[in-house]
């Protein structure tokens, strides 16, 4: 992946309305493989 492709990636995440935590969590996971960072769904109401 380029520079270009991550940039649009991070500003395609923050768009979908991701905080910067959860955008640098995913990133360390795609990087590391650190299933700590490994993104969970989210929790819908009702």
């Amino acid at each position: 992946m380029n520079m270009t492709e991550v940039a649009r990636l991070l500003l395609g995440l923050r768009a979908a309305g991701w905080s910067e935590k959860k955008i640098n969590d995913f990133v360390l996971y795609i990087e590391s493989g650190d299933e700590s960072y490994k993104p969970q769904p989210d929790e819908k109401d009702g």
